[in-house]
């Protein structure tokens, strides 16, 4: 079985049109025969995400760093697969290997930690998988005007721009997934804008 893995926001108190939004992302995750893969949160857009996958009787697989699996009610109960890691960066790595594509689902500075890690591997040309950006309530606006402005100053290659996606709706994220092609880009240029 092939997993998606989904980057998402840990916190309770965010509003209920995000976690609808993630609900509904893991429902057709799904439905559509993938695994979750994802950061084993009980809360908010992970613990969404994952009720939807297990709803729809999808397979869910949570990863999680020890020191975050020995504090009670963390995290999610029901995962059919959990994997604790010694640190944070085994754990994005076992995300990364775990997954054929990448959601970036509304989240905070850990979630933008690990699109931007996971979006850098790909310009280094260390993966040609999918990555989405779920963009509910346009969320992500600040951050893709900022990649838009990194290329703008040329502090990017235009190319950069193509190595993800933008899906309003969990529909089209798990749309993007199913009909990505991997375009070749340019050699690594070192950094150097094109």
């Amino acid at each position: 079985m092939k997993n998606i893995c989904v980057y998402g926001a840990s916190s309770a108190s965010i509003d209920k049109v995000y976690l609808d939004a993630a609900y509904e992302l893991g429902r057709l995750i799904a439905e559509r025969g993938y695994g979750l893969v994802f950061g084993a949160g009980d809360t908010g857009v992970m613990g969404a995400c994952a009720r939807g996958a297990h709803d729809a009787q999808g397979r869910v697989i949570g990863v999680l760093p020890i020191f975050m699996a020995e504090v009670p009610d963390i995290s999610y109960q029901d995962c059919d697969e959990l994997i604790v890691t010694e640190t944070m960066r085994e754990r994005k790595r076992k995300l990364e290997e775990l997954s054929f594509a990448y959601v970036a689902a509304p989240g905070g500075i850990g979630t933008f930690e690990e699109f931007f890690e996971i979006l850098t591997l790909k310009q280094l040309q260390r993966h040609e998988k999918a990555l989405v950006v779920l963009n509910t309530q346009d969320y992500y606006r600040p951050l893709l005007t900022l990649l838009e402005n990194c290329v703008k100053q040329h502090f990017a290659a235009d190319s950069m721009l193509s190595l993800y996606g933008v899906a309003s709706t969990p529909t089209e994220a798990v749309a993007y997934v199913e009909t990505y092609q991997h375009q070749a880009l340019p050699a690594w240029n070192h950094g150097r804008s094109t």
